[in-house]
Formats: C-alpha cells, sequence, structure tokens
C-alpha cells in the first residue's frame, strides 16, 4: 500500500491506533479471504480494493472534495444512492463490522447496545475512519430506536439528517416517505449547490440499476451446483458495492460474471457438487464482518443467498426508469426504496416470501437466522421465521452473536453439527 499518512493525518486520524488496526485486518483477511481454495481470478480486484481499504478510494474522495465536490455518508440500503449522485455527490457506507472505540462509544451510548451502531460510533468518536472523516453530511433513518436516538448523538460531532422510514408501507406510509425523500433531495442540494434535474436523476437511477443489475447476474450463478463462487466472496463483494465508484465497480462484478459463466460451463466450483446448500438471513454483515461465512464454509457448507441488506434486499429491485417528470422520478425512487423487508416494518410478510423464494431458487439444504446481539427486531421477528420455516420443513439454525471471536468455538461447533444433520437429511 502507498504511504497514505498524509492523507490520514489531514483528515483528523489518530495515526496510532489507526495503523494497528490496519495492521490486524490484514492477517486476519488472508486468513478468511486468501487461503480459500480455487477462487474465481476476478476477485483479485476486490483483494486490491480492500488491501487499499483506506487508501485509494479514500484519496479518490479527497481529490472529489478538492474539487468542490460533496460527499455523503449513509448507513441504510433505505437512503437513496441516486438522490446523492443526482445532486452532484458522492456517497459511501458507513457501517462497520469490528469492535473499535469501545471506551469512547460506552462514555455516550449503553454499553449493551447493538454492536453494529457501536463499531460506526467508535469508528467516528476514535477517529478510526478515513471515511467518517471525509463526509460532509451524514444521512442516517430510523429502522431501529437504537440508531434513532443515536443519530441525535452523532449530530453533536458532524452535520446530520435524518429520515423518518414508516413502520408499515400502506398509502399514508407511502406519502409519508415520499415527503421524506423530497427533504433529502432539499438537503443535498443545499449542500452540494446543484439542483436535483429529470436528467440527471434519470442518469443516476440508469448508473445505480445498471450496478444492481450486476449483482443480480451474481446473485443468479451461485444457483449452480457446483456454485462458482463461494459465500464469503459474495458477501465481499456486496460490502465493497457500498462505497466503491459505481461505474469501475460494475465493470468488474460484470467482468467477474463473465468468468463465473465460463466456470459453470466448464463444470468448475469452489466446493464439491451435493455440498450442504445455506441461506443465510438476518442483521446485515458489515465489513470485515466476516465470521459467521468463514466458520459455516469451514465446516462443510457453501453459503449460496444471502437475505441480508448486504445482500439480496441491497439489489433485489430496480428503481423505475421510465417517467415524464423529476416528480415521477421521484415517485419511482421512494417506492423502489420502500419495497426491501428490513425487520423494522409490521407486517412483514413480504421477508417470509422473499426467505421461501430464495430456497426455491437457490435450492437450499438449511437457513442460518444471523442476530447481532441487541438487536431487538430481527431477534424478535426470529420467531415469526423460524415458525414459517418449521411449517416449510426446512432447518434452521439461530446464531445470535457479536463482533468479537469469543464466541467462535461454540459457533463453530453448533454449525458443524447443523451442516452434518444436512448431510443426513439429504
Amino acid at each position: 500500500m502507498p504511504d497514505y499518512e498524509s492523507l490520514w493525518s489531514g483528515l483528523g486520524i489518530d495515526l496510532k491506533p489507526h495503523t494497528e488496526l490496519l495492521e490486524a485486518l490484514l492477517p486476519l483477511y488472508q486468513e478468511v479471504y486468501l487461503s480459500q481454495k480455487n477462487r474465481p481470478r476476478g476477485m483479485e480486484y476486490f483483494d486490491f480494493v480492500v488491501g487499499e481499504i483506506h487508501g485509494l478510494r479514500v484519496q479518490e474522495l479527497n481529490d472529489f472534495r478538492r474539487q468542490g465536490g460533496k460527499v455523503v455518508g449513509t448507513f441504510c440500503i433505505y437512503v437513496p444512492e441516486e438522490l446523492v449522485l443526482a445532486a452532484g455527490g458522492v456517497y459511501v457506507g458507513l457501517c462497520a463490522g469490528v469492535e473499535v472505540g469501545t471506551a469512547q462509544v460506552e462514555a455516550v451510548l449503553p454499553r449493551n447496545i447493538c454492536p453494529l451502531i457501536k463499531s460506526f460510533m467508535g469508528f467516528k468518536l476514535a477517529r478510526l475512519c478515513p471515511y467518517f472523516e471525509s463526509c460532509d453530511l451524514l444521512v442516517g433513518e430510523t429502522t431501529c430506536d437504537g440508531k434513532k436516538k443515536t443519530f441525535e448523538i452523532l449530530a453533536d460531532y458532524a452535520p446530520v439528517h435524518v429520515m423518518e422510514v414508516p413502520q408499515k408501507k400502506e398509502a399514508p406510509d407511502q406519502e409519508l416517505w415520499l415527503a421524506e425523500i423530497k427533504k433529502l433531495v432539499a438537503r443535498l442540494e443545499e449542500l452540494t449547490g446543484k439542483k436535483v434535474t429529470y436528467e440527471s436523476l434519470r442518469k443516476a437511477i440508469w448508473q445505480l440499476n445498471a450496478k444492481r443489475r450486476a449483482l443480480r447476474r451474481l446473485a443468479e450463478l451461485r444457483r449452480a451446483d457446483p456454485p462458482p463462487i463461494s459465500g464469503l466472496d459474495a458477501l465481499l463483494i456486496f460490502q465493497i458495492a457500498f462505497y466503491d465508484d459505481v461505474e469501475r465497480f460494475t465493470e468488474k462484478v460484470n467482468a467477474l460474471c463473465d468468468e463465473l459463466e465460463e466456470r459453470i460451463h466448464q463444470g468448475v466450483g469452489v466446493v464439491p457438487p451435493g455440498t450442504p446448500r445455506l441461506l443465510v438471513t438476518g442483521t446485515p454483515m458489515a465489513i470485515p464482518n466476516w465470521k459467521l461465512p468463514h466458520l459455516a464454509e469451514t465446516s462443510g457448507a457453501v453459503i449460496v443467498a444471502e437475505e441480508l441488506c448486504t445482500g439480496y434486499r441491497y439489489f433485489q429491485n430496480l428503481t423505475e426508469e421510465e417517467g415524464g417528470s423529476l416528480e415521477e422520478l421521484l415517485v419511482n425512487v421512494a417506492r423502489r426504496h420502500l419495497a426491501p423487508h428490513c425487520a423494522c416494518f409490521t407486517p412483514n410478510g413480504g421477508r417470509l416470501e422473499d426467505i421461501e423464494r430464495l430456497i426455491q431458487e437457490y435450492r437450499v439444504d438449511g437457513v442460518i437466522s444471523y442476530i447481532l446481539s441487541f438487536c431487538d427486531p430481527y431477534a424478535v421477528e426470529h420467531y415469526q421465521v423460524e415458525k414459517f420455516l418449521k411449517a416449510q420443513g426446512v432447518p434452521v439454525l439461530k446464531a445470535e452473536t457479536d463482533y468479537s471471536m469469543q464466541d467462535a468455538g461454540q459457533l463453530k461447533t453448533r454449525i458443524e453439527a447443523f451442516v452434518e444433520m444436512l448431510r443426513q437429511k439429504a
């Protein structure tokens, strides 16, 4: 990696613990990712992105800001990326998947709160994330009470705009959401000094849809038996999708898919045919949270689909590209971004339908219900998920965990037993 110390210093990063963080990430990545066998060649680009995780992309953002551009940080798939691009900005996802800045976070937040919330606040308060420090505006959303109240505290440290995500999807909720979309447009126009126009929004919709189509293509190729790519590598691509340059990322994903199609044609897979196939559903897995997929795929199984925000929910819906006016395009954006079935919604039968469809399309043998500690929406909704799966005769394993490795041994034992049960059932 080139020397980015002056870049980080200029952003106000606390260099010593930041260096320690990066030094810890490299061996973890080597153990989890580079130890995999028979990986596609196209993963070299995504390995490079991780190798430069706080480098090249941060430099690109810094150069963009020096030219007068604005960078917007987001925490959720309900924040429309199209609007940021249409207003002339660049967006980056800021959710994080590692324990950092614990002392600083616990000075302002409860100790027993969602690890994802503690992580992104830890990065900000401990000044360890150059993406945070590159942002001119942070856009939060009310998908859970923990995040909603945390954004009030975060506003003491950076400019924050919060979108109210309705808890239902009926007509009045759709009207509320469209109003929230328009409020965000006004805030972004104020930030960038540029108007969101019919032309700029339509172009942004097209760019984001192209990215989603590439990710859909990648996901659909995993239906093959044997799958041509591991669940770990697919997850990494989904994670990188939140902060890489849109057009470059789309090109690299499509190039990888070309290779995967050839591997399928040749019968080349990352595991033997007939390997137990898993679906993971639940809370998102922000980079570098690779614990559960690594444990699953070193226990004799392969993950073929994720009903997660870092997975299917992110790319399942496209934004309608046709519209005769800016107002119609905004309605299209609002409709698309209210479609995914987060556990914050009630009732949430659409999520069960998505899980059932993925099980059928990807020939899933068993489901892991992944829940971050203290994530009440997904922890409570697990009851509905488990009841539904049992009625369908689909085995399910509940995995409630955090970002530490303290429970890795116990989790691996449980996953190995689950996979062995799937083998016997087959």
